[in-house]
């Protein structure tokens, strides 16, 4: 599925694709709708960069221990670790 974002409501938010895309992926990251392996994926950089821009922003990567051994399970199902 594509979803179309016209060049002018990128101007409007002075914002680029790419932006638009690391934001979109980071929110739903937040929100819990897409793991750590997907968010990043989304986002179109490489794990530990992403990991430092959610840092950067002050969002929880972990919230317990089930949490991060769930995602270490997702990241060796997605070749990512």
């Amino acid at each position: 599925m594509s979803v179309v974002i016209s060049d002018d409501i990128l101007k409007a938010a002075q914002i680029s694709e790419l932006e638009l895309k690391r934001e979109i992926a980071i929110l739903l990251f937040q929100q819990k709708k897409l793991n750590l392996s997907k968010a990043r994926e989304m986002a179109g950089l490489p794990l530990v960069e992403f990991q430092q821009e959610l840092a950067n922003r002050g969002i929880v990567i972990y919230d317990d221990v089930t949490g991060f051994q769930a995602e270490v399970e997702n990241l060796k199902a997605w070749s990512d670790l």
